[in-house]
């Protein structure tokens, strides 16, 4: 079985704090492969057992640099990675919809297998300064995204998945 493929990013260390969190969770249960969106390639993807996606929202939108992975990657995997499972972690200052909504778009093409809701975590950041401000990520955030890779990785490693 390959790993659980966990790609983020983050400008703030807020998305970053929540994919780190679900690795440490998946790495109690599993195989992991963390990755940044700038090293995460399409023969990880291709690889992956499962993945979880992790990003900021950005002006409503994921953040440019996970746009460019799917970018790079999306063809490559097209039509080899069906029924994969995968879930979302979004950090984002008041809202997250419309990036998960974008992701499961994306996981719709691949014809990926949600396994979970959105993990979306809301900041409260809403000025210029509090969105750019190093985002600390509330303890109970943190569970629910380490939760969130355990269970997936366990999920992988019984089969249920």
């Amino acid at each position: 079985m390959g790993p659980l493929l966990i790609v983020w990013h983050s400008a703030t260390g807020g998305t970053r704090a929540l994919a780190e969190a679900a690795a440490a969770g998946a790495a109690a249960e599993g195989n992991i492969l963390l990755r940044h969106t700038e090293d995460a390639t399409a023969e990880d993807v291709l690889a992956a057992a499962g993945l979880i996606f992790a990003t900021p929202e950005t002006l409503a939108a994921i953040a440019g640099p996970m746009k460019t992975f799917f970018d790079r990657t999306y063809y490559p995997a097209l039509g080899r990675i069906e029924g994969r499972p995968y879930a979302a972690i979004i950090c984002a200052g008041s809202d997250g919809e419309n990036a998960a909504r974008q992701i499961a778009r994306i996981a719709t093409g691949w014809r990926l297998r949600a396994v979970a809701d959105p993990l979306i975590v809301r900041t409260g950041a809403q000025t210029p300064e509090a969105i750019a401000a190093p985002k600390t990520i509330a303890a109970d955030d943190l569970t629910r995204a380490q939760m969130l890779g355990q269970a997936m990785a366990a999920g992988l490693a019984l089969g249920v998945f």
